[in-house]
């Protein structure tokens, strides 16, 4: 009889009640905090490739800006149809300008009459019915022969636009706005164009896009 007492006295001990429910919570506090660390670098990993994403849209943007801006009508060898408005208009504080060009934005090629310009486009800032304080980005494209029998196509460049500012280089001053029918033949276009555009970005990011563009057909002599 004192001899089992001593085996069961001596046999091994199991986890108690208490020492489990520890162990569970130290468990689960572990378990917590990687989760955490995970969802965090998952969103700044999501957050990072939709920033790349805008800056892949700003540039985009600044090029084909870029590309018809050059391209603006305006010829020493045959009688031009210049157009080149650009108006300044404020939204929210911030600058929502827009701009219509003629442009040869699909090469340099001689239409059915004379120089007459091949394209007129126009962009413009449309606000967001989603996104309270953004804008869409609308570009209007027609056919310079066709102008009153063809309606413009207009397409949706981007929706998350915070301000669009042009500025008009005319040699000496630069102006916040541009009209090529009030100006002599020869300087009806500016000699370059000052861009700016802020995009939103995820995380409330703004991300500023700039660049200027000198306009070729300009043939300002001063």
């Amino acid at each position: 009889m004192t001899r089992r007492r001593i085996l069961i006295r001596n046999a091994p001990r199991g986890f108690t009640l208490i020492e489990m429910m520890l162990a569970i919570g130290v468990l689960a506090l572990i378990l917590t905090m990687l989760a955490s660390s995970f969802s965090t670098i998952a969103h700044s990993k999501v957050h990072a490739e939709a920033r790349l994403m805008v800056d892949r849209e700003g540039r985009s943007l600044l090029w084909q800006l870029t590309k018809e801006l050059r391209n603006a009508v305006q010829t020493p060898y045959a009688v031009s149809n210049v157009a080149l408005f650009g108006a300044g208009h404020m939204g929210n504080g911030v600058p929502i300008d827009t701009i219509t060009l003629s442009t040869f934005s699909g090469g340099h090629r001689r239409a059915l009459t004379g120089m007459t310009p091949e394209t007129i486009v126009t962009y413009n800032l449309a606000a967001n019915p989603d996104q309270q304080g953004w804008y869409m980005l609308q570009r209007s494209q027609q056919s310079g022969l066709l102008t009153n029998s063809a309606a413009p196509q207009t397409t949706v460049l981007a929706d998350n636009i915070l301000s669009l500012h042009f500025r008009y280089f005319d040699g000496q001053n630069w102006n916040e706005s541009w009209q090529s029918s009030s100006l002599p033949q020869g300087r009806q276009l500016p000699v370059a164009v000052a861009i700016q555009i802020q995009m939103a970005a995820p995380g409330g990011h703004v991300m500023d896009f700039a660049t200027q563009v000198t306009v070729p057909m300009s043939m300002q002599q001063w």
